[in-house]
């Protein structure tokens, strides 16, 4: 992460939310959308996201039912009991995980069931789909602990 415009980034991305908020909130969706698959690539080949793991670490993603199913599969546990171990349900209805870091996180920030993960871990930081601009504040929210998502907001915002 030698980029310089890497440099400080949670600091520089706490301080730039409303920078956020109003250039998302504006911005021309067509030219950013058609932009995001280039920079999402830039982004991936500079951070490493094993050097961090900071989704793992501090959050849970949603475990819908085709994750729970083939996870329990994977792991060869029955989905009650995969849900009863691993998961409670949010205010919002959604399976997440009972503790963080993620049980399934390595010692060196491997997942154990990264070939079954669930969906919301295999798309994310979701800085090359419609999500990036669609949800806003999430994506601002993830700017505060993803170097790839804060570096996305910059790039696109210089365009």
């Amino acid at each position: 992460m030698s980029d310089e415009l890497l440099k400080n980034w949670q600091k520089k991305s706490a301080e730039r939310k409303k920078l956020y908020k109003q250039f998302l909130e504006k911005a021309d969706k067509k030219k950013l959308l058609k932009a995001l698959p280039d920079i999402h690539e830039a982004a991936f080949e500079k951070i490493n996201c094993l050097d961090c793991a900071a989704c793992c670490k501090n959050y849970s993603p949603r475990f819908k039912t085709p994750d729970i199913k083939r996870i329990s599969r994977h792991l060869n546990l029955r989905e009650g009991v995969f849900i009863e171990k691993y998961l409670h349900l949010d205010e919002e209805g959604d399976y997440v995980l009972n503790s963080k870091p993620c049980p399934f996180l390595g010692s060196t920030n491997n997942c154990s069931i990264y070939d079954v993960r669930p969906s919301d871990c295999s798309r994310f930081p979701y800085t090359d789909e419609d999500v990036l601009l669609k949800r806003q504040s999430l994506t601002i929210k993830n700017s505060e602990f993803c170097p790839i998502v804060y570096f996305t907001l910059e790039k696109l915002m210089k365009m």
